[in-house]
């Protein structure tokens, strides 16, 4: 497509910490800098079809309750749309938007054939028994089942699901087409078609990104100490990968609270303690912070793995780290990433840094269609190599540019999708 002149980039303090509006002017600052047709550009920061459902689900008490849900498709330029679905009492329709941007980037910077998608029901799951979860699950995927399929819609777990959550939804479908469709999900259990090596997938790809960065900006893993916010999936796995890399992990966080040794916290004695008391918070051997204070600690590598807008333009003046990783999805505002980039805090974005899942849900996708699994090292060493191919593609960009990395890393991105929206042409 022809190329006039670029789109305005609105400033930073235009924008509220609204992760949908977040994620657009990340979208706008790539296409200002790629010089964007200013039509394609109003297609690509849009999404392409939200859809909101509400349901009702019996409880075990045989009350009725209403929920609401949505599935929220941004790109399908490059292939099926992809993306997690997420039980959270703060989902929001916004949110769902912006996550699904970011899974366009992110499955565009890896280089896998997916566009971008996401899903969420307004649920805290802590508040449902077992039987009211497979219900409320059940319900929802019948919901969305007239969008998702292994060639359209292919959802994964995100925030508070799961392989069994995946298990039910697989089999939800299944039962309504009347025959089992393994690649309709990602992230199931091996026993259905689930993929080795997928529930370590995104804390794995984190540690090898970070190892990546260590070796551009010369840090020696054995002397980094690391600071992980969240420890579900992604911030338990990346912190013992990461310890088992050589590095000092210092300070980690979930939902109660943080813990912080400056010397380093033993993993192993940490997730013994977290099995058999549910929480990291009240571990002997560290002194007790809150998710706030973890953030600001004194540490050289600071890995964000629970939710958005962590780091702000309130406490972004305030972190130590020297390198940011972000293994959550949106957890740096744009005015943070202002403050950060002025301060000389490198950040690898989250579109790289936790796109191992994406990644090893596409190998699963694949091994689903073909009926042909892999082991679990080949899985590893495939991850590896495309989390250090991107790693350099992000670089390359961001050092032609004179940019940040995230910036490096939407560039790159962006335009593979610009490229391929221009090829396809508009339809009709």
């Amino acid at each position: 497509m022809a190329k006039t002149s670029p789109i305005p980039v609105p400033t930073v303090h235009e924008v509220p910490d609204n992760p949908w509006h977040n994620a657009q002017l990340q979208f706008d600052n790539a296409a200002h800098l790629l010089n964007l047709e200013p039509g394609l550009a109003a297609v690509l920061r849009e999404v392409k079809r939200e859809f909101t459902v509400r349901f009702p689900v019996k409880m075990d008490d045989g009350s009725l309750r209403v929920f609401e849900g949505y599935r929220v498709q941004h790109n399908v330029t490059r292939g099926p749309a992809k993306g997690g679905i997420r039980f959270h009492p703060n989902v929001s329709l916004d949110e769902v938007k912006a996550l699904s941007m970011w899974m366009t980037w992110k499955c565009a910077l890896v280089n896998i054939p997916f566009g971008g998608a996401k899903g969420g029901v307004i649920v805290d799951p802590a508040n449902l028994s077992h039987h009211e979860l497979e219900r409320l699950t059940r319900r929802f995927a019948s919901e969305i089942s007239i969008l998702i399929g292994p060639e359209s819609d292919i959802p994964a777990p995100d925030v508070n699901t799961n392989g069994e959550v995946m298990a039910w939804i697989m089999d939800t479908v299944s039962m309504e087409k009347g025959y089992s469709i393994p690649a309709v999900v990602t992230g199931k259990p091996l026993d259905i078609g689930g993929s080795e090596g997928r529930p370590s997938a995104t804390g794995r790809g984190v540690t090898i990104v970070a190892l990546a960065a260590c070796r551009k900006l010369g840090m020696d893993p054995k002397s980094t100490r690391v600071a992980v916010q969240g420890f579900g999936n992604v911030g338990s796995v990346s912190a013992q990968l990461m310890h088992e890399a050589g590095f000092t992990i210092c300070g980690l966080s979930d939902v109660y609270g943080a813990i912080f040794n400056p010397e380093g916290l033993d993993m192993d004695e940490v997730m013994a303690f977290q099995r058999e008391h549910r929480t990291i918070t009240g571990f002997p051997k560290a002194t007790a912070l809150s998710n706030e204070e973890l953030l600001e600690a004194d540490v050289d590598i600071l890995v964000p793995a629970a939710l958005e807008n962590q780091i702000t333009g309130a406490n972004a003046g305030r972190i130590r780290a020297r390198l940011v990783i972000e293994g959550a999805n949106g957890p740096t505002t744009p005015e943070a990433d202002a403050i950060l980039e002025s301060k000389g805090v490198t950040v690898v974005p989250d579109i790289l840094a936790n796109a191992g899942g994406v990644t090893v849900s596409y190998f699963e996708w694949v091994q689903d269609l073909q009926s042909l699994f892999w082991e679990e090292g080949e899985i590893n060493k495939r991850l590896e190599k495309i989390m250090e191919r991107a790693f350099t593609q992000m670089v390359l960009q961001s050092e032609e540019h004179h940019c940040s990395w995230r910036l490096g890393a939407y560039l790159v991105a962006v335009k593979r999708v610009a490229d391929a929206t221009a090829v396809r042409g508009i339809y009709p």
